[in-house]
């Protein structure tokens, strides 16, 4: 009887078949492309900040640190710069402040009418941002405006909301509670619902208070849902644009003009186009630092919830 050399391939166990060999390679190809499509994009945004590439002109040159310079000496950067912070922490201090405070509630109370909330406070999420701004600018309109309305009842008549440079900020901030605060109550109420009961009931049993459980044992337990909370809506508040380019453009003025707003307007209504990504390479760098803070608070409010913290101590 011949041997055949492809039927003993085929019954050696040690022979690992290609697909397996493959697998891991599979695996990370759909990382790999993701990266690739973000960091080559990244890269052509640093190349034609050192440009003069505009929409106007077919040609362009290398003008070295000009767009960087210009845009460090313009007022209209650091005023950007101002807006963006303030919105940012208006908006998220507003709406982590909100969600906490409603998804205690929720998850301390348990009947139809606590249900049907957690449904409803779904909707606004359902709605895109735009489409949620053109709602409620309807809805604060002078003339026929629900919440116009409602202040006229308490003797308040024509409240400027968006068009006063004293009433824009809070109008969109406002307009971001609503649509984005359903969001930090979900993720905190899914922590609350995930709590072991056993610390409370020994909590009962001794006597604790409400404020004494809320200190001790609830928030150390949800501080990694809140954190991410924070990361997400601080990160998305930093670069918010539908908002307001919806509400009034960066308007009254230069009232809400931050820098996402800013680089629009600098790349496409004035088609200065590499004159704007250095402003986007800075939004870029204010998200990525705020978020690796955010990041270090998550890490080590998991280690104090699950008592890894405690027993490293110990150790050491």
């Amino acid at each position: 009887m011949a041997f055949n050399k492809k039927d003993a391939a085929k019954n050696d166990l040690n022979t690992v078949p290609w697909l397996t060999k493959a697998r891991p390679y599979l695996i990370m190809a759909p990382s790999l492309l993701i990266t690739i499509g973000i960091l080559v994009p990244f890269a052509m945004a640093i190349y034609y900040s050192f440009t003069s590439y505009t929409f106007k002109l077919p040609t362009f040159k290398f003008v070295g640190l000009k767009n960087w310079l210009n845009m460090f000496k313009d007022p209209a950067f650091w005023h950007a710069i101002w807006v963006t912070i303030r919105y940012a922490f208006f908006a998220t201090i507003v709406e982590m402040g909100l969600g906490l405070g409603i998804a205690l509630l929720l998850g301390n109370t348990e009947n139809k009418f606590t249900k049907f909330l957690r449904v409803v406070l779904t909707f606004p999420l359902m709605v895109a941002p735009a489409i949620a701004t053109i709602i409620w600018q309807l809805m604060t309109n002078n003339s026929v405006g629900i919440l116009e309305k409602f202040l006229n009842i308490f003797g308040i008549y024509n409240f400027p909301w968006a068009a006063s440079h004293t009433t824009a900020m809070f109008t969109a901030v406002l307009i971001d509670t609503w649509v984005y605060c359903p969001f930090v109550i979900i993720l905190i109420l899914a922590g609350i619902q995930s709590l072991p009961k056993s610390p409370f009931e020994s909590a009962k049993i001794d006597g604790g208070s409400a404020w004494f459980n809320f200190r001790n044992l609830t928030l150390p337990m949800i501080k990694p849902c809140i954190y991410i909370a924070l990361l997400f809506r601080l990160m998305a508040s930093l670069q918010e644009f539908s908002i307001i380019f919806a509400l009034t453009k960066g308007g009254p003025g230069d009232t809400l003009m931050n820098l996402s707003v800013t680089a629009y307007n600098t790349g496409f209504a004035f088609q200065k186009f590499a004159a704007s990504l250095p402003i986007i390479l800075v939004l870029w760098v204010i998200v990525n630092l705020t978020a690796k803070q955010i990041v270090k608070k998550w890490q080590y409010s998991q280690k104090v919830a699950s008592g890894r913290d405690a027993a490293e101590g110990g150790k050491s």
